[in-house]
């Protein structure tokens, strides 16, 4: 059974929509967001020898990773040293993880926050960051076709998706989250998947409300619902031509994280 939450932290969870620019925040465009949910939360769930695992042969070329959502990029930044081995204290990758070269693609819909990240990345030449909305194909189909073709590539080896899918739910409802886990799954061998819980999402109508604003388009009609873990697993298992691979267990904040990989040849379709 999970702990209490703690005073602290129950008073850190109700304070977040009065203290953040844009209240509601949408998009899960929150800046500060890993005041909130600190990356060391998830890291701590990872492998530190996970690449190894995931691709113990030795290849051509770096190994490519997409983030979707990545905010302003602490989680991105965290992520790449923890797969690399690297110490905080290290700006630079030479003598990571094996000899692993990793390059990050990373995106949000949030210029502002793009920009931040760019502007405090201690890794320029392996982490790039775009503003991108990842739901419109006309932008997206284009940006990742030229970062793959860079590498002569024609898919990513890992994409992450953490904390972003009940975002894409609520803004483009059920079809949309099927249209959304469907493109990543064209798109990479593994997918690494945080989703919200149901409960989340009673959050963030109810912030919606206590702001005075309209709530979500497609909140009410969500037949979507109820154990999110279950129906995203089901969505990528039965839609998608992906297995689940592990579940690496739960954050303190109650969110789990899955690990999925293809069963098909990877596309990079709409």
């Amino acid at each position: 059974m999970a702990a209490p939450m703690s005073d602290s932290r129950k008073a850190l969870e109700n304070m977040e929509p009065a203290v953040l620019p844009g209240g509601a925040a949408p998009y899960g465009n929150f800046p500060d967001y890993s005041r909130f949910h600190p990356p060391e939360g998830r890291l701590r769930l990872l492998p530190s020898a996970l690449l190894s695992r995931l691709f113990p042969e030795q290849r051509e070329g770096p190994l490519l990773g997409l983030d979707v959502g990545c905010n302003s990029g602490e989680l991105s930044t965290a992520l790449y040293r923890h797969l690399l081995g690297l110490q905080e204290s290290r700006s630079c990758p030479q003598g990571s993880m094996a000899g692993m070269d990793l390059r990050l693609l990373c995106c949000d819909i949030d210029s502002e926050l793009i920009e931040r990240a760019k502007q405090r990345s201690p890794f320029p030449d392996s982490i790039s960051y775009i503003t991108l909305n990842i739901m419109d194909p006309n932008t997206r189909e284009p940006l990742l076709r030229s970062y793959l073709d860079t590498f002569g590539r024609s898919a990513f080896d890992l994409c992450f998706c953490m904390s972003v899918t009940m975002w894409i739910h609520l803004n483009h409802g059920d079809r949309g989250l099927v249209t959304f886990l469907s493109c990543l799954a064209s798109k990479c061998t593994y997918l690494l998947v945080e989703p919200q819980p149901w409960k989340c999402y009673r959050a963030a109508a109810r912030r919606l409300r206590k702001l005075g604003r309209n709530d979500f388009d497609h909140f009410r009609s969500l037949t979507i619902n109820g154990d999110m873990v279950e129906n995203i697993t089901k969505i990528l298992t039965n839609d998608c031509a992906m297995e689940l691979v592990c579940c690496f267990g739960s954050t303190s904040w109650d969110r789990s994280i899955l690990l999925f990989k293809s069963s098909r040849p990877n596309t990079c379709g709409n």
